[in-house]
């Protein structure tokens, strides 16, 4: 049985103060969702002071991106997985759609940052997903295979087994618009027919495989009635403490 998982992905919002009152508030509002697990993922600055505050919760903290690097260097400006997992984050997010879009993350960088993230212990939840021409031209299937096969390419069975995929069609990223529970089940069935095949049915069946592009309290039980939907990456609605609590307590 696979378990869900709501993650709330914070982008580039709150400073600190804000995060740690928004990280509190959330802790009682979500202490008795035994039935899935909780994510929130805030800016690199602010993970060990919200992991802090967070310890002996049922709360995870991931950061949002980490280096391909995996030893310590000259390397300005990056973070470690090692860093990430040494001030007590669990997960990381890799690959999404802005870091590809704008910061020109790659099928390639996405492999190594995954890698990376692995190799110390970290939870990677790597996200993919199609552009609105892509979808519009037929070809949402190609591009979302191709950027999950990069993704995964040389893993092993035990490295897939520390995976969680996030499917986010771009164009219903921050628009206000959102793939129809029938048209995300479509698409979340396809990638885990992919796993199967490049990593066989027992690895694809523990897949968790989440749904983001403006996930929403009204819209989250829709998705998560879904047979291949196990969870959601929440971004604008995980900003709030009670909508994103109405979110991880989806009925």
């Amino acid at each position: 049985m696979r378990k869900p998982v709501i993650a709330g992905n914070w982008k580039m919002y709150k400073l600190l103060s804000e995060a740690v009152d928004t990280a509190l508030a959330l802790k009682p509002l979500v202490a008795n969702a035994n039935h899935c697990e909780v994510v929130i993922a805030p800016v690199f600055v602010h993970l060990k002071t919200v992991a802090d505050r967070l310890e002996g919760s049922n709360i995870r903290v991931a950061a949002q991106d980490c280096s391909t690097e995996v030893k310590e260097g000259a390397h300005t400006g990056e973070v470690s997985a090692q860093m990430i997992e040494d001030v007590g984050a669990s997960h990381v997010i890799i690959g999404h759609s802005e870091r590809r879009q704008f910061y020109g993350e790659t099928d390639e960088s996405v492999n190594k940052k995954t890698k990376a993230a692995l190799s110390f212990g970290l939870t990677a939840i790597v996200c993919v997903g199609e552009m609105l021409a892509e979808r519009e031209s037929g070809n949402a299937e190609s591009v979302v295979k191709t950027q999950l096969v990069g993704a995964t390419d040389g893993l092993t069975v035990s490295d897939m087994e520390r995976i969680i995929i996030a499917y986010e069609p771009v164009w219903a990223i921050g628009t206000g618009k959102v793939a129809t529970p029938e048209q995300a089940q479509e698409m979340h069935g396809f990638i885990r027919r992919t796993v199967s095949e490049r990593h066989g049915k027992e690895i694809a069946d523990a897949t968790r495989i989440l749904y983001g592009g403006s996930v929403k309290p009204d819209n989250i039980a829709g998705l998560m009635h879904q047979a291949d939907i196990d969870g959601a990456l929440v971004g604008g609605a995980s900003l709030e403490a009670e909508s994103f609590a109405q979110i991880v307590n989806f009925k």
